[in-house]
């Protein structure tokens, strides 16, 4: 059972995604829950409920999670991708590195992994350079 969980430990980040994900599902519905039960007093009372209360129900919380996300990309976007191609840059470098060393013997597989920061570098500044040419409104 021990080798098990030190196999596969990784695990428990996607699990964790998983059991956070149905937490906020949960917590989705007893806020339109309360909702639409405020609604219904409104409704019990004769009178029309605000306006607001009624957009809750219309458009769910995700959908202005990621509109701030968007906006959030909007104006970091080009930074973070200048970001990931120093960081690609300079794990590439340190890979081959290791790789010309022939550290822990396995120059071979430091290879490999240097064409693959090689290659996320390169990516990330093509990224960059379209987006300078292709300006966001």
């Amino acid at each position: 059972m021990e080798d098990l969980f030190r196999s596969y430990w990784w695990l428990l980040f996607p699990l964790g995604w998983f059991v956070f994900g149905g937490l906020q599902s949960v917590i989705d519905y007893f806020r339109h829950k309360d909702t639409l039960k405020i609604i219904k007093t409104y409704a019990d009372k004769g009178e029309q409920p605000p306006e607001a209360l009624l957009k809750a129900l219309e458009q769910p919380e995700y959908e202005d999670r990621r509109d701030r996300r968007r906006y959030r990309y909007r104006s970091h976007g080009e930074r973070g991708n200048v970001f990931s191609v120093v960081l690609f840059g300079v794990l590439a470098v340190g890979f081959g590195y290791a790789s010309f060393t022939n550290m822990y013997a396995a120059g071979d597989a430091f290879l490999i992994v240097t064409f693959v920061m090689g290659a996320l570098a390169l990516a990330s500044l093509v990224s960059v350079v379209l987006a300078e040419r292709n300006p966001r409104e």
